[in-house]
């Protein structure tokens, strides 16, 4: 058998007979139902080619459904990611956008939340750390979710908690029956890469409570992550709670005290936190 019979008779076998395998496939003129005439090639045997714009348009909708399928994914990651986050169910709309600024003190506010939650997913470990302060309802935890919720569509950690919660979970690793060490407790505060801490200063202020308060932010001071803390209290007062030591470790790498000086808004329409 010479070189050329293996390809001739493969040739043959695919129903190409004397055409050879380099020679162009015969065409014919068929109608789709859909797009009317077009030009088939042969494949196969008796097999001719389908409608091309009805093969494009096959594809199309396959990439589209595999998007869909893909923001899907995306999204239930999300939702799931917020949950782990502690965000409270009342608070996961909120975004900075969505926060209603009218005075000048207001759109200040807001564009420095914009630009800590950019530089939140733009750079890795600032350190740099946020103080809100201000009466109830005008807009501390709205603005801080929203930085959270920015940071955590980036694909990193947030956790949201109350000074209250973060102490009695550390506490309750005191009790004997309780699985979770003192070391795991601690850890689910100091690892995110952002912790909002809420209700800063309505403790009673122990100096149990400070030392396991110092603790966790000092933890994170050191390893140069991010905390937002909201508090009532006006920042002379906050000071004197958290102590001189954390509060001026909070104002390092760019760390700001932002004050919420407006009467709270709760119940009017477009009201905040």
């Amino acid at each position: 058998m010479s070189n050329t019979d293996g390809p001739m008779l493969v040739a043959e076998a695919m129903g190409l007979g004397e055409l050879g395998l380099n020679q162009p496939r015969p065409t014919r003129t068929d109608v789709c139902e859909k797009h009317g005439e077009f030009e088939s090639r042969h494949l196969f045997r008796t097999i001719w080619a389908s409608c091309g714009t009805c093969e494009e348009e096959r594809k199309a909708e396959e990439e589209r459904e595999r998007n869909a399928e893909k923001e899907r994914q995306e999204q239930r990651a999300f939702e799931n990611a917020v949950r782990c986050a502690g965000i409270p169910a009342r608070f996961t709309d909120r975004t900075i956008g969505s926060f209603d600024a009218v005075s000048e003190a207001q759109k200040a506010v807001r564009l420095f939340a914009e630009n800590l939650a950019d530089e939140l997913v733009v750079k890795k470990r600032t350190g740099r750390c946020a103080v809100f302060v201000g009466k109830p309802g005008t807009g501390k935890t709205h603005l801080a979710v929203g930085i959270g919720m920015h940071v955590l569509r980036a694909n990193r950690s947030v956790v949201f908690t109350t000074v209250t919660r973060l102490i009695r979970r550390i506490r309750d690793t005191y009790n004997k029956s309780n699985d979770e060490t003192e070391f795991d407790a601690v850890s689910v505060f100091t690892d995110p890469y952002l912790l909002i801490l809420d209700e800063v200063g309505v403790q009673r202020g122990t100096d149990d409570e400070k030392l396991l308060l110092f603790d966790v932010l000092n933890d994170r001071y050191e390893n140069r992550l991010s905390t937002i803390l909201l508090s009532n209290l006006p920042a002379k007062e906050l000071r004197g709670y958290l102590g001189d030591r954390v509060f001026d470790r909070l104002k390092e790498d760019g760390g700001q005290v932002v004050v919420f000086d407006w009467e709270s808004r709760r119940g009017q329409i477009g009201g905040v936190e």
